[in-house]
């Protein structure tokens, strides 16, 4: 008994000198309550719509002081034409616009019914059905303040809802373009730093180290295989999505792939920068899971809106590549945007990808030495 008691010991002991573990045990949960606590919400908070008010009366400015009022949205449009809408919805700027019809005001009292278009962005089908319900809902409380107002007693307010770039509501339609964007983040980076740390933990680097190969030389041959096998990966998904899921395509081919060629250069330039700060496989695999996985798939806007998160988790949101590319490629696929229309997003991530090599060549030379 005594055996065991001290065995039992021992092994408390060896957790406690082994910060990894601790960090794995005490630190994960708490990381995991909290980005699961705060970025996970079936809410809606500050989503931009745009407004269209051709009738400029006074109904429709209540119907827009309503919605103005009210913490799930953000109006950050106002526009003049309806030609309009589609550009701002290619844009990215909007989730939703809303549309009163000229003479909306005198159309409720004489003919005791308007008509109000709700146009939404359906590339992510749940925010969508959120916003238009919302949205209806406001509009429904406007109309039922003037049968209790006795303003207009027969007065009816019907929203005419239409759903764009996706309008049979597909969930498919959302998750296959953010399935891309995970898979080339974690193969990408996972495989790249787990390769590297491999030299180390063998002792390979230091056959490496007096070879004439220089560190880029190094880096460039153990991430141009896994380029050329990520390139494979897009190419075979984009396959199942097109005819095994039916995910349209509406844009360009050659700037989807040049696009998905950027995002795999930025996943494996951070790859080499977590390799260059891990000492073994273990330690790689650890921070790229707990620093990829979770933070891309709650924080890019996979699953659930960046817009509805905390300030200090939008802000967190900004540094993680594949949020960038989710725009981007739900761009191409859904609304065939061209380059003019992501040009922010790709710029954001070649900086990204420059930056993330730069450090690690930096990091490398050091660890080198």
């Amino acid at each position: 008994m005594n055996s065991f008691s001290g065995f039992v010991v021992k092994e408390f002991k060896q957790i406690y000198r082994d910060k990894r573990t601790l960090i794995v045990l005490f630190g994960m949960p708490v990381i995991m309550m909290i980005l699961f606590g705060f970025a996970i919400r079936n809410e809606i908070n500050n989503a931009k719509i745009g407004i269209l008010d051709r009738a400029k009366d006074e109904a429709s400015q209540a119907i827009i002081h309503k919605l103005e009022a009210s913490d799930s949205f953000e109006i950050s449009a106002y526009l003049k034409s309806y030609d309009e809408v589609e550009a701002l919805f290619r844009q990215g700027e909007v989730k939703e616009v809303v549309v009163f019809e000229s003479e909306f005001r005198k159309k409720l009292v004489k003919q005791g019914q308007a008509n109000v278009q709700v146009l939404t962005d359906a590339t992510d089908p749940n925010l969508a059905n959120l916003v238009q319900s919302y949205t209806a809902n406001i509009i429904q409380d406007y109309a039922e303040t003037l049968h209790e107002g006795k303003h207009l007693e027969t007065a009816g307010i019907s929203p005419d809802i239409r759903m764009m770039y996706n309008p049979e509501l597909k969930s498919v339609n959302l998750f296959v373009p953010g399935l891309i964007a995970v898979i080339l983040m974690l193969v990408s980076a996972l495989m790249t730093s787990i390769s590297i740390t491999r030299e180390k933990e063998m002792g390979n680097m230091e056959i490496l180290l007096v070879s004439p190969l220089k560190p880029y030389h190094i880096i460039i041959g153990k991430v141009l295989p896994y380029l050329v096998l990520s390139v494979v990966n897009v190419i075979t998904i984009l396959i199942l999505a097109k005819f095994v899921f039916q995910v349209p395509f509406e844009g360009s081919y050659l700037l989807f792939f040049a696009e998905s060629g950027l995002f795999i250069l930025t996943a494996l330039a951070l790859g080499v920068f977590i390799s260059s700060a891990s000492e073994n496989q273990q330690t790689a695999m650890m921070i790229s899971l707990a620093g990829l996985l979770l933070p891309t798939v709650l924080l890019s806007g996979f699953i659930f809106p960046v817009s509805s998160m905390p300030d200090v988790l939008q802000f967190v949101s900004h540094i993680i590549p594949a949020k960038w590319f989710l725009v981007i490629v739900r761009s191409i696929m859904l609304k065939g945007s061209d380059f003019l229309l992501i040009w922010k997003e790709t710029l954001i991530l070649v900086m990204m990808t420059v930056l993330l090599i730069a450090l690690s060549i930096r990091k490398f030379k050091v660890r080198l030495q």
